[in-house]
């Protein structure tokens, strides 16, 4: 029972409006890990956007599967911030997050865009090579990095011609990013 309200004003920690203080209580549930599990994953629903955003990210570190689709569900969220966290966390959860984070390579949100490229590169499921691709040619250049980054994590042939491509972005993120794959290839 203590350890329960201990998470709990853990949790409620996330609402601080210092950023330090929130990262320690980030930190902390992290320490705690499984028993946080539960009470993380109803925090997803919590009304302030910082214990939403913290949950995700947490979750995302713990990387119980149980937490698979309440984090798929706050992509929804109606706060870029806390979409962003709720991709990078699907990020550390494999395959069953591939779909729901191609879906999101759509948001309106940059950030949410890039989030969602750059966890699709981390998981390495071919599924979103094409996607991928595609958000090459997104107008954000952090979009396009983590396109290109996915792709090269992926290694799909599909992607070495894009990949050429992208050596003349705009961007010099995003053609170092392509050189250094292609140099490998």
């Amino acid at each position: 029972m203590e350890r329960e309200s201990n998470i709990k004003r853990l949790i409620d920690t996330l609402k601080d409006e210092d950023e330090l203080v929130q990262i320690q209580a980030m930190e902390l549930l992290e320490e705690v890990g499984e028993p946080a599990v539960d009470q993380l994953i109803n925090a997803l629903d919590n009304e302030d956007k910082n214990v939403r955003k913290g949950a995700a990210r947490v979750l995302g570190i713990i990387k119980n599967k149980r937490a698979i689709k309440p984090i798929i569900q706050s992509l929804n969220d109606p706060n870029k911030w806390v979409r962003r966290e709720a991709s990078g966390a699907l990020g550390n959860m494999g395959d069953p997050a591939v779909e729901p984070l191609i879906k999101v390579l759509n948001d309106t949100d940059w950030r949410v865009r890039g989030g969602a490229a750059w966890a699709l590169g981390k998981i390495g499921n071919k599924k979103a090579v094409d996607p991928l691709i595609k958000s090459l040619n997104d107008e954000s250049g952090f979009v396009r990095g983590g396109a290109a980054w996915g792709l090269s994590k992926i290694g799909d042939a599909k992607a070495e011609e894009p990949l050429k491509e992208a050596l003349n972005d705009k961007s010099s993120f995003v053609r170092r990013i392509a050189e250094n794959y292609l140099k490998k290839v």
